[in-house]
């Protein structure tokens, strides 16, 4: 897939721009989330329609999966309410991560890693070393906090 973005749209993954580009667009401000002008294949555009393609994607998968129902999935040791909880909370980190590093995780690893960018494979290798971390030190202490 990513190969297949750099050859039809000449630009790689990466999602976390997509948001910043419609708040900058919804109030006036098109260039400042970089948008080249306008045009069809704008960053800007582009970004919104490879979000659009996850959605649809996403939905398409589900149904002919015959996932498409409402559950929260969990352990048998978390609560809906503590996955929903952990969930928000570390789509929100991750957001404002994604924004303060300039890239989220398919641009920055991905994208950076195929173009042999020192900075996509340092921020991968902390991505798994962090993972690790947590995944040893988190689970008993996030479960006494949230139940």
């Amino acid at each position: 897939m990513l190969l297949l973005a750099f050859v039809l749209a000449g630009r790689g993954l990466g999602v976390s721009g997509a948001v910043a580009y419609a708040v900058a667009y919804a109030v006036g401000m098109r260039g400042a989330a970089g948008d080249d002008g306008g045009s069809a294949a704008g960053t800007g555009t582009w970004l919104l329609v490879e979000v659009a393609g996850l959605l649809v994607g996403g939905a398409l998968s589900a149904a002919a999966a015959g996932r498409w129902r409402g559950a929260v999935e969990r352990g048998a040791a978390t609560g809906a309410r503590a996955r929903l909880l952990t969930a928000l909370g570390g789509g929100v980190l991750m957001g404002v991560g994604a924004r303060l590093a300039r890239g989220c995780t398919s641009g920055q690893a991905l994208t950076g890693g195929a173009q042999l960018s020192a900075g996509g494979w340092t921020f991968m290798l902390a991505l798994f070393a962090g993972a690790y971390l947590v995944a040893f030190l988190g689970p008993r202490r996030l479960r006494r906090q949230l139940a």
